[in-house]
């Protein structure tokens, strides 16, 4: 008589060999289980060191929306460039027209990695080379992770410390002025900046889990589950089934079974419109991403249900998340180097905002002056 007990049900090994990388198979190191709000620690420190670089750069190389968002970002604050004030010019010539960072970089392409670095892990570091007579020769980004920032009881930053990154190396002790430090959106009395990845995490994990999710119930359209009823209890005979069936199914070719063997096969496939539209939900993620920043979803080049009007107030909002950021630069550059620079804003909108009110006056029904705070 043949077993008909639930627990003689087999489990085939399908999912395992067609979807290994799905939401179960998650990488800690990236995407930490962090889903509640953790108490902040005492702001007053003596010494710090991002520990934490690599999971921040992990985020920024694979999830597509913080890397595109630092990216555009950092284009649009340094934008065309950057101008040096002609009474920090000597014989006309570019005091920051020496810099070449590790050979292959210039003065814009160094501020353009400053701007995702700090973004990204909170502090950007440089070592600042300097001649003789003290002028600036060079800046040489330095890995963040390897940096510890010391300070006194008082807060005052004394000293800079770059460990070795293997066990032949040394440590290298660098004074304040020996290093340019760029600490974005520092709180209360931190001796660092803070990264936009911790606002992030969570939603991290979120739109990795629901586009892992999705990737499986898309699949299953075109390969669903079998559950098949074989007139068999033994497990050898049915382990051969299993692979006999787990192969036909891997390489998409027909199978045949003698008659009379084979009971029937059911499918378990997802019907269309059974679950739940994944779409406004990873939408949702998507603009609490860009919330992070500021970053309207039309500087990303991503088109959305905004009407014409309200993208260019969104826009004008933007730039002016642009223009702190490049104030932030400028009083930097000015403060640790010496050299009083201006970054130029790419495309303003102000002027087009200006002609819509002359067209339509009730459109600046709030009196908002677009001139204003412009460089």
């Amino acid at each position: 008589m043949a077993n008909t007990k639930p627990d003689s049900a087999a489990v085939q090994a399908f999912s395992s060999k067609i979807y290994a990388n799905t939401a179960p198979a998650q990488d800690p190191t990236i995407y930490p289980s962090s889903y509640q709000v953790t108490a902040a620690s005492s702001t007053t420190e003596t010494e710090y060191q991002n520990t934490v670089w690599s999971r921040q750069l992990g985020a920024y190389m694979e999830i597509s929306e913080i890397g595109g968002m630092i990216d555009r970002k950092a284009m649009y604050v340094v934008g065309k460039g950057y101008k040096v004030k002609k009474r920090f010019l000597r014989r006309t010539k570019d005091p920051l027209s020496h810099v070449r960072g590790n050979g292959l970089d210039t003065a814009n392409t160094i501020f353009y990695n400053a701007v995702r670095v700090y973004t990204t892990g909170g502090d950007f570091f440089a070592e600042i080379v300097r001649n003789k007579r003290g002028e600036l020769r060079n800046l040489k980004p330095l890995n963040p992770s390897t940096m510890k920032v010391i300070a006194n009881d008082k807060g005052i930053i004394t000293k800079y410390i770059q460990q070795p990154e293997n066990t032949t190396g040394k440590e290298v002790t660098f004074k304040p002025k020996q290093i340019f430090h760029l600490a974005y959106n520092r709180i209360a009395d931190q001796i660092h900046g803070q990264s936009v990845i911790a606002k992030l995490e969570r939603l991290i994990e979120m739109r990795r889990e629901s586009m892992n999710d999705m990737r499986v119930v898309f699949h299953r359209y075109v390969k669903p589950l079998l559950i098949s009823s074989v007139d068999t209890d033994d497990e050898t005979e049915i382990a051969t089934y299993k692979n006999k069936l787990d192969n036909s199914m891997e390489k998409g070719e027909n199978m045949v079974v003698p008659k009379g063997i084979l009971d029937g096969i059911e499918k378990m496939s997802i019907p269309q419109f059974s679950t739940l539209d994944p779409l406004p939900w990873i939408k949702m993620l998507q603009r609490e991403f860009l919330k992070a920043e500021g970053v309207p979803a039309v500087v990303l080049g991503v088109g959305g249900d905004s009407s014409e009007a309200e993208s260019k107030i969104l826009y004008l909002s933007w730039q002016q998340v642009v223009e702190f950021n490049q104030q932030f630069l400028e009083e930097q550059i000015k403060a640790q180097l010496g050299i009083d620079v201006e970054f130029e804003f790419p495309a303003s909108i102000a002027p087009e905002l200006i002609e819509d009110e002359k067209r339509d006056p009730a459109l600046n029904s709030n009196k908002v002056n677009p001139r204003k705070d412009q460089k």
